[in-house]
């Protein structure tokens, strides 16, 4: 995240004296990542963070993999993950490998009884349904339908939501999340060639403070268990920070297709990188204006990588049969394109009202158990003509 960004109050030097109004000094926390190389921000609390109080239980959250080396393009139908009341039990990881984690969730109830932190991963929360604000001790962000949240690996956070009625693509990625290195200069601002800009972020704003001792209890996940742990003072205690290291939001609805007049490959559609897999959003855009284009997607292999697909919204041009929610999975290896008809189809036409979020991971994802429920166990036969 290559913006500055700061809130509350901070003194004018770092790492020097800074006064509580009663005399007493304010506790310094750096909140880097990649050791000290990569971004960070300075963070001040009324209370020491360090204040562990009770170490209560752990729980083994692993996914459960059904299938470790899968070689079978598959439809999940992803509206038929059951709401429950809890944000972390509402959780069901369907695809995963060693360097990310995806999952779809419906959570009910907003998240107030305890503090969640990802100690593993960077979290980025796609909201397809829902709305609400999240609360972080870097601030807080509100959201609506169709926002990117990105949360950094080691935020403590919780959620508030507006009704009980929420779906939720997410994924924990073991690399950061960083804006792709092509839309940004050497300085970190993104050029007049991106598809967004820096206006289009939604940054924290009103940071919550709180001077409270008592017993607060935190969820840490790290290395496939869930920690309970229990702090002596309120985690949201910070009085000011400043950086490049916190959460944020972004609209897929302010995503500014790049189009062509022949048919543009997927990089075009490219949000966010890490060094494992990219994130790209298809949103509703013209199509080519060459005279002899064919606007559907050409047949090409995934050689490299494993793509998945999450339909969001609007026409899906290029699939038969597909409905908001569901997930298509395509293995390296396999050639893909448009189903039977879409390439015809297509030609002639103008645009497309598609909406969807694409994750290509670079190397192959495992099926989880929870992912076998969602199949629809045909979707691998669905080029056949008839």
């Amino acid at each position: 995240m290559p913006i500055y960004h700061t809130l509350g109050k901070i003194p004018p030097k770092r790492h020097t004296i800074f006064k509580k109004p009663d005399g007493n000094l304010y506790y310094e926390q750096l909140f880097g990542t990649v050791g000290f190389d990569g971004m960070s921000s300075l963070m001040y609390h009324i209370q020491r963070p360090t204040m562990v109080k009770t170490l209560v239980n752990s729980l083994d959250v692993s996914p459960k993999i059904a299938v470790h080396k899968n070689m079978s393009a598959r439809l999940l139908k992803g509206m038929e993950v059951s709401p429950k009341d809890d944000f972390l039990e509402s959780r069901e990881p369907i695809l995963v490998n060693n360097d990310i984690l995806i999952g779809l969730a419906a959570p009910k109830k907003s998240l107030r009884s305890y503090f969640y932190k990802n100690a593993d991963a960077d979290e980025l929360l796609f909201i397809h349904k829902g709305s609400g604000t999240l609360r972080t001790l870097l601030g807080n962000i509100s959201f609506e339908y169709g926002d990117y949240l990105v949360i950094p690996r080691g935020m403590i956070y919780q959620i508030d939501f507006d009704t009980e009625d929420n779906r939720l693509l997410y994924a924990e990625s073991y690399h950061p999340i960083y804006t792709p290195k092509r839309y940004r200069n050497w300085f970190g601002q993104l050029l007049e060639h991106a598809p967004f800009c820096e206006r289009d972020y939604k940054l924290p704003t009103e940071l919550e403070t709180y001077d409270e001792k008592g017993d607060f209890v935190i969820k840490v996940k790290k290395e496939g268990m869930l920690h309970e742990i229990v702090y002596a003072s309120h985690p949201f205690d910070v009085i000011g920070w400043d950086g490049y290291n916190y959460p944020y939001g972004f609209s897929i609805h302010n995503f500014e297709p790049i189009t062509g007049r022949i048919h543009q490959p997927p990089p075009v559609h490219q949000t966010f990188e890490t060094s494992a897999f990219v994130v790209c959003s298809f949103c509703p855009r013209l199509y080519d204006y060459h005279p002899q284009s064919i606007p559907a997607p050409y047949n090409h292999s995934n050689i490299d990588s494993d793509e998945m697909l999450y339909y969001v919204d609007g026409d899906f041009m290029s699939r038969n049969n597909i409905e908001k929610g569901h997930i298509t999975l395509h293995p390296g290896g396999i050639p893909h394109g448009p189903h039977p008809g879409a390439y015809e189809r297509s030609i002639g036409q103008k645009e497309t009202q598609e909406l969807a979020v694409m994750i290509d991971t670079f190397k192959p994802l495992k099926i989880t158990e929870n992912a076998l429920k969602l199949d629809d166990g045909q979707y691998y036969q669905s080029w056949l003509e008839h």
